[in-house]
């Protein structure tokens, strides 16, 4: 049996569109496959996204900003030292983009101008800190990205 050229053509078609539907129910109906949304109420999420980018240019603005590092053992932030500890209030949340079960928030308690994170919380890879804070009624908001190894 002799094939032409354009059934070729079509077989070839096919079988690729098998391939790839394959693996898209694949991935839909396997639990290991974790198909989850960075922010769960993304809509009430964008509402709020002026709101959220006047907190990030109140950061942007500061003359010294918040640092955030990674030492040895602990994830430091380091807020200006002219700040008064006891009057920073807010949250730190820490995110994993490659799974959620690993986010965690921290409220912002300080007694000096320093933040430890102890490194035994994160598991290696890229994190996203996010800091929402307020300082003397002005609200700020700091997004930053991080590796641990």
């Amino acid at each position: 049996m002799k094939i032409n050229w354009g059934t070729a053509i079509v077989i070839a078609f096919a079988l690729f569109m098998t391939f790839i539907l394959y693996f898209v129910f694949k991935v839909q109906s396997d639990s290991k496959y974790d198909n989850e949304l960075v922010v769960e109420e993304y809509y009430k999420h964008d509402v709020h996204f002026q709101d959220e980018m006047a907190r990030i240019q109140n950061a942007h603005d500061l003359t010294v900003k918040p640092i955030i590092s990674v030492e040895t053992d602990e994830i430091k932030i380091a807020f200006p030292a002219d700040f008064i500890p006891k009057n920073i209030k807010g949250t730190v949340a820490l995110y994993r983009p490659s799974s959620k079960k690993f986010d965690f928030q921290l409220p912002l308690v300080l007694s000096n101008s320093d933040l430890i994170i102890p490194k035994s919380k994160f598991i290696g890879g890229v994190w996203y800190v996010n800091m929402e804070w307020q300082y003397n009624g002005k609200s700020y908001l700091t997004k930053e990205e991080i590796y641990i190894k």
